[in-house]
């Protein structure tokens, strides 16, 4: 959880200093969106692939453990950026190394834990996206403030590098398989198959599901910290306190209720893991609505912290599902198939979608033209739910004990 906190701070760090950087690199909106998602996705999505295969045929703990030194590396070198591509650049070193941090963590998880118990294990593991999201709105902007934005990339990315020895100690390689009711023999199941994975229609039903919630989640993370401060007015410093408990508090609670209502509901009926983020989204879309339109601060608060934690509740439920959909031996690899669908297109067009109908509609709207980006950009939300609900009526089918 401490390894993937960095992780997500590493990969958000950069919506909080969006306004620094665009000042002093003087870069577009679009710019930006590129380098918070396509920069870091391509390399990501492309890698998590062969990265997972790997991990499961060899050490999950070692691969995490270069994973997590090489894009905090990576990160440190963010802050030596000149322009628009040396930061693109090094945006994309910290996507190659991170494809190495997510997938062999969900199959490390999933043989610690038994399949009662993994929504909320998961969950747990989750809470990483929260804390690290915060702590990047948090630090970045407290640090960008007393220093300046170079510091705030150099100081995040080091403290990754002196955590990758202290995990690499500390985290232990379980036996694969320990805890499924009957684990399969290894030649009937060869390590790093995806064939039957791809031909199950619940996998790209809660692929592409994830992936329209992930293009809202995404985008509004990355672009909140820059619609607070040319909508609502606020500082630097007002914004990343503001937002960064927006996100921590909201966060947890969302990914700690998904789990445990997963965990609740699912173990009478599988179709409950993709049913309860459907419900989610569908409250979520709303708050997002009324939260945008406010102009009243206290009320903001409020109003963004209810869907910021139903955004979030679909992790544990969700990354269940898809652990199910394949055997011991498989997981690693069908946890970065899913990853690969979710975040090319979440990660990938999330951030550059919000950024390029923000700089579309500039001359229209001016500095209010995020707010508009931010409300054309919540129809995602019910595709995915859609979608779940069509994928909870197949998951029985394709589900592996």
């Amino acid at each position: 959880m401490l390894a993937y906190t960095l992780n997500f701070l590493d990969r958000q760090i950069l919506g909080i200093l969006a306004g620094p950087i665009k000042a002093d690199l003087g870069l577009t909106d679009s710019q930006l969106g590129l380098m918070g998602g396509l920069a870091f996705a391509l390399f990501y999505t492309a890698l998590g692939v062969p990265v997972a295969w790997l991990a499961d045929r060899w050490s999950r703990t070692w691969i995490m453990t270069g994973a997590l030194a090489l894009w905090s590396g990576f990160t440190a070198l963010c802050g030596l950026a000149t322009g628009f591509w040396t930061l693109f650049l090094a945006r994309m070193g910290v996507g190659v190394g991170e494809a190495g941090g997510v997938a062999p963590a969900y199959s490390l998880i999933s043989d610690y834990f038994p399949k009662s118990q993994r929504a909320r294990a998961l969950a747990a593991y989750s809470f990483g996206i929260p804390i690290g999201s915060a702590f990047g709105i948090l630090f970045g902007g407290l640090i960008a403030h007393a220093i300046d934005w170079r510091a705030a990339f150099v100081i995040v990315g080091l403290a990754g590098i002196a955590l990758a020895p202290i995990f690499r100690l500390v985290v232990k390689e379980p036996r694969r398989g320990a805890f499924d009711e009957a684990p399969p023999a290894p030649a009937e199941t060869p390590a790093g198959s995806v064939g039957p994975l791809l031909r199950k229609p619940s996998f790209w039903l809660i692929s592409l599901g994830a992936a329209a919630s992930s293009v809202c989640g995404y985008g509004i993370a990355f672009w909140l910290p820059s619609f607070f401060e040319r909508s609502l007015g606020m500082s630097l410093v007002d914004r990343s306190l503001f937002l960064g408990a927006i996100t921590l508090v909201g966060g947890l609670l969302g990914v700690w209720a998904g789990g445990w209502l997963g965990d609740r509901l699912g173990a009478r009926r599988p179709a409950a893991y993709l049913l309860v983020p459907a419900a989610a989204f569908i409250v979520a879309l709303p708050c997002f609505f009324l939260a945008v339109q406010t102009q009243s601060l206290a009320l903001a608060f409020f109003l963004f912290l209810i869907p910021q934690g139903l955004n979030l509740a679909w992790l544990g439920p969700v990354l269940t599902a898809v652990q199910h959909l394949a055997p011991a031996a498989q997981r690693s690899v069908a946890s970065a198939c899913f990853l690969f669908v979710n975040n090319l297109i979440g990660l990938g067009l999330g951030t550059w979608y919000f950024g390029a109908v923000s700089d579309a509609l500039t001359p229209r709207f001016g500095l209010e033209s995020l707010r508009y980006a931010i409300y054309s950009g919540l129809g995602f939300y019910l595709v995915s739910a859609l979608l779940f609900v069509i994928g909870a009526r197949r998951l029985s089918r394709d589900w592996v004990a």
